[in-house]
């Protein structure tokens, strides 16, 4: 009798064990997984080498990049409409934040189409994703296309001129705000993108008092803003006009 009970604690638990060790795999159970195609207007082919890459991203914050969530590349991309698929694990989605979808489509490096408005999405939603590119001409450079997720310094302002010590920053995100360092202080905007105009409205900023210099070039800076009506990246660059087409503001992309 006491050798099958030793028998039954030494044997009987083996199971129970290895099913403790089989728990992690739940983890690919728990994966969530965005769907939705990608298109765009113009009536030409991709080449055959043409790569989809599609990104879910936490757009949140202006003033620091995006945080990837998940992303996937479709290689080669085949034909639009394109299907894709992000999967992403749904606990690093935070209520409150905002999420967006970004693609873009390249061919030996060279960028053929890419997202130029903001793709909202409820990362959590089965509701398919539609994403229609924007065609980018021959003269675009890929590494300066997007006036998004980039940190730009304030090098020209109207009515003051060029900015000796650059020290004021501008950021864009896609989820609709704009902010950075001014000349003095904190500031923070709403801002809409939509192909190359923009405008930005609701400046706010902290209370700090710096001398009178300093003050007068951050006035001018916030009013600058609020005049921005298009822009254009290029070389690095970011240069805001005003409803007539002058050049009001530039910057540098900062380093």
């Amino acid at each position: 009798m006491l050798d099958r009970i030793a028998e039954f604690l030494i044997f009987g638990f083996v199971p129970l064990v290895v099913g403790m060790l089989a728990v992690p795999e739940m983890s690919n159970a728990a994966e969530k997984t965005l769907k939705g195609e990608v298109m765009y207007r113009e009536r030409i082919a991709l080449p055959p080498n043409a790569v989809l890459s599609v990104q879910l991203a936490d757009v949140s914050l202006a003033d620091v990049p995006a945080t990837i969530v998940g992303e996937r590349k479709v290689a080669p991309a085949g034909q639009v409409p394109i299907k894709f698929e992000i999967g992403f694990d749904p606990q690093v989605i935070r209520p409150g934040m905002i999420y967006a979808l970004r693609a873009r489509i390249t061919a030996d490096d060279k960028l053929l189409f890419v997202t130029d408005v903001s793709y909202l999405v409820d990362p959590l939603s089965d509701a398919p994703q539609t994403i229609v590119l924007k065609m980018v001409a021959p003269s675009d450079k890929p590494t300066s296309a997007s006036v998004f997720d980039q940190s730009w310094l304030v090098e020209y302002i109207d009515g003051i001129g060029v900015i000796v010590q650059p020290k004021a920053t501008f950021r864009v995100s896609e989820a609709g705000k704009a902010g950075g360092s001014g000349p003095c202080n904190t500031y923070f905007a709403t801002v809409k993108v939509e192909g190359s105009t923009i405008a930005i409205s609701d400046i706010g900023s902290t209370y700090k008092a710096c001398a009178p210099e300093v003050m007068a070039e951050e006035k001018a800076l916030f009013d600058a803003l609020t005049r921005a009506a298009s822009y254009h990246v290029e070389a690095g660059k970011l240069t805001i006009a005003d409803k007539g087409g002058k050049n009001i503001l530039r910057f540098n992309a900062a380093s």
